[in-house]
């Protein structure tokens, strides 16, 4: 017979198992040699590399330890800063950055840590499962409570003695244990699901991204005479064909290329909640023209006339993403444009508009360009300049339409295996998520502990 559930009284668990109880975090770990503490305020100048092993926010994933940065303090500093020895095994509660209060166990791969103070290390009573908690604090229902009590004007974070008022369920140690066991094989399992479910979604995005670079630099017939294009990366392309920078591929009017208003110009004061718009990064990141947030009054709008964007305009991100472009449509709103966006118009005898859009977006052939020009293997920021010194195919308009119309086929058929996995990869996280949610709140039991 199934065993009776009864009221937690907590909103997130709501009903337990008769036989289980609940508790508060902070009451996890009071007994002699166990720790609810925040970590070390350690500061940038004095991380080494080489000591003790310097662990922070970025290392907590939800319920796993991730291998990041490399910091190390010397025992020097560990003596001076007087800070907590944090061992193997020990949980760590992030306290910043979503989700928050997300846990993970420390591994062995170091004999001793030091953490920094946005974490708290738990290091709980012997009658509580550091794995069984590690799983609780990272089931749906406690992150969103978490994240609803989170304090800060930038960024979410939550006190430890927020944290310590949480509530967990509990069963006895001995079934604790066996759904901390339980949920280590079925996370397991789940997880090599979803990395190869990932790992095909990559290498979906990585082929378009290859087939697009392939063809507007190689066309469609393999079997044209080609010649050497005079750029070693590009390598050869058909012989009819010719390689120019954007500059002298745009429309040939004194407006053809457009920066964004700079410094004091268009601030944040400016802004209102409705009015003329102000094309932002995100109306071109979504490529939707129908919706937007930022507004300029008519007065400011008449005042920056010179930036207005108008249709058939093209827009391209200068600032965080960068480099993603959209096509301004017939019929959208009167507007200016924003500082982190640049305009410009090509000539469409030499080059497709909606070509160019596929390639800025869809393949890394202009965005490894901004990466020679700057020297980087990241880009920041996007200049004009460097926009008009970009490479571009110049190719026939019949093989250009041609070379459009197959691209964007394939890419549509491309996409939707895409879409068709991250639909799955979705269901299978959620399901995770629900696993655990049920077993650790009792909904679901393991049976043989029962």
């Amino acid at each position: 017979m199934a065993e009776q559930m009864k009221p937690s009284g907590i909103d997130w668990i709501k009903d337990i198992p008769s036989s289980w109880e609940i508790n508060k975090v902070k009451y996890l770990a009071t007994e002699p040699g166990t720790l609810f503490l925040d970590g070390d305020w350690i500061e940038s100048d004095v991380i080494e590399e080489s000591g003790i092993r310097y662990l922070t926010t970025g290392n907590v994933g939800a319920g796993f330890y991730k291998e990041q940065g490399s910091g190390y303090i010397s025992e020097k500093t560990f003596s001076e800063l007087h800070c907590l020895n944090v061992y193997p095994g020990d949980l760590m509660i992030s306290r910043l950055n979503e989700p928050i209060g997300r846990s993970c166990i420390i591994p062995d791969t170091e004999s001793r840590y030091v953490v920094a103070v946005d974490n708290v290390i738990l290091r709980p009573n012997a009658n509580y499962n550091k794995k069984f908690i590690m799983y609780g604090m990272n089931a749906d229902g406690y992150a969103e409570h978490a994240n609803m009590i989170a304090r800060g004007a930038t960024m979410s974070r939550i006190s430890r003695s927020q944290l310590g008022q949480f509530w967990l369920a509990f069963p006895n140690i001995e079934e604790q244990q066996a759904i901390a066991d339980f949920l280590d094989k079925e996370c397991a399992r789940i997880d090599s699901i979803a990395a190869d479910l990932e790992k095909q979604i990559a290498l979906l995005q990585q082929y378009k991204k290859s087939l697009i670079t392939d063809t507007v630099t190689k066309g469609l017939d393999k079997s044209v005479p080609m010649k050497d294009s005079g750029v070693e990366w590009i390598g050869k392309i058909p012989a009819h064909w010719d390689f120019k920078r954007l500059k002298f591929m745009l429309e040939n009017s004194s407006d053809s290329m457009k920066v964004g208003p700079f410094g004091s110009a268009l601030s944040g004061s400016d802004f209102t909640d409705e009015g003329k718009w102000v094309y932002n990064q995100r109306v071109v990141l979504d490529n939707n023209f129908s919706e937007n947030t930022t507004f300029v009054s008519e007065e400011k709008f008449q005042e920056m006339r010179s930036f207005a964007v108008y249709p058939g305009d093209i827009l391209i991100t200068t600032r965080g993403t960068i480099g993603k472009v959209a096509i301004v449509p017939e019929g959208a709103n009167e507007g200016i444009l924003h500082p982190c966006i640049i305009k410009f118009r090509v000539d469409k005898e030499m080059i497709i508009p909606e070509l160019l859009q596929l390639v800025f977006n869809e393949s890394d052939f202009v965005k490894d360009q901004f990466a020679l020009m700057s020297n980087a293997t990241t880009i920041e920021v996007i200049y004009s300049y460097s926009l008009k010194d970009i490479l571009l195919p110049v190719i026939p308009a019949d093989e250009q339409e041609k070379i459009f119309a197959y691209l964007s086929k394939k890419c549509i058929a491309i996409d939707g295996i895409i879409a068709e996995k991250q639909k799955a990869l979705s269901t299978i996280i959620q399901h995770k998520k629900s696993l655990i949610y049920e077993y650790v709140t009792g909904k679901k039991r393991v049976k043989e502990v029962q």
